[in-house]
């Protein structure tokens, strides 16, 4: 495991807003019960209604986690999912690491240029020919859409440094 991985993970941190404790990431969402009910809605049809399976899903959900340095959303697993733990310890070496498929590749590339540079992968014909083949319209509609998620509520979560503890199921 690279040394750097969690090690934002036992870092102090004090809430920007509030005072809920490092493993509160539901009582923020209170400040703004409408936004964070919604908000709760959109995580659910994510992991509840997505199409992608797992292991596709929780990749790319785990590359946006490390571009946000959200320490509660490297540390999460998914419940039930049948992924140990060497699938997330590889997740910094998703172009190279052998286990996974090129489908999981192509989500990952996605979710780390949607994360660093969306003009960039909207652009590149060649990402998309292999994107096609691997994924569906309706399976890209669904990354997308997941990497907005993970991209918005990892960002909140650490600019306001709540719910940052290092482990959580979903």
């Amino acid at each position: 495991m690279n040394e750097n991985t969690f090690s934002f993970c036992y870092r102090v941190v004090m809430s920007r807003i509030g005072g809920f404790a490092d493993d509160d990431i539901v009582g923020w969402l209170g400040l703004s019960p409408t936004l964070g009910g919604a908000l709760g809605d959109y995580a659910n049809a994510v992991y509840n209604q997505g199409r992608l399976d797992v292991r596709t899903r929780e990749l790319a959900r785990m590359v946006i986690a490390g571009h946000n340095e959200c320490a509660v959303c490297r540390g999460t697993r998914a419940a039930s999912s049948g992924l140990d733990e060497e699938f997330y310890l590889h997740v910094d070496e998703w172009a190279t690491w052998p286990d996974y498929s090129d489908t999981e590749r192509v989500a990952a590339e996605f979710a780390h240029r949607f994360a660093t540079d969306h003009i960039g992968l909207r652009e590149d014909e060649e990402f998309w020919q292999r994107c096609h083949v691997s994924l569906t319209d309706e399976l890209v509609v669904d990354l997308a859409l997941s990497c907005a998620l993970w991209l918005g509520q990892g960002r909140a979560l650490r600019v306001l440094d709540v719910g940052q503890a290092c482990r959580l199921t979903i």
